[in-house]
């Protein structure tokens, strides 16, 4: 008579360790890429090159060039308006960036789960 219940043939545990090995591996992949990410700097530009900002991978801003003619007293907001703009705009190239890094790592895993990457 047939045992009830557990995989046949035990093949389970040898799959579930292959399948740990993975994910650390994985995970130590997803570690690396981050480092690397938060090594480097995106810069975006606004105003056709008026105003310039950088940030880190860790998406701290480094820093804000204006260009001179920029700087107009009487029109404080447009420059406050620009130097928004630049920082967004190099922000999502540091989310573009890490959403391509990881999507690259975990080959589409997850696809379709709520949740998962």
């Amino acid at each position: 008579m047939a045992k009830r219940g557990g995989f046949p043939g035990g093949g389970m545990p040898g799959n579930m360790a292959n399948l740990m090995k993975q994910a650390q591996r994985m995970q130590r992949q997803m570690e690396e890429q981050q480092k690397e990410l938060e090594a480097k700097e995106f810069t975006a530009a606004a105003g056709g090159g008026a105003v310039e900002v950088t940030v880190s991978g860790k998406r701290e801003v480094l820093k804000v060039k204006l260009a001179e003619e920029v700087v107009d007293p009487e029109d404080i907001e447009m420059l406050e308006d620009l130097i928004v703009a630049a920082a967004n705009e190099a922000l999502r190239q540091v989310d573009e960036e890490t959403g391509s890094a990881m999507s690259k790592l975990t080959g589409g895993l997850g696809g379709g789960i709520p949740g998962m990457f």
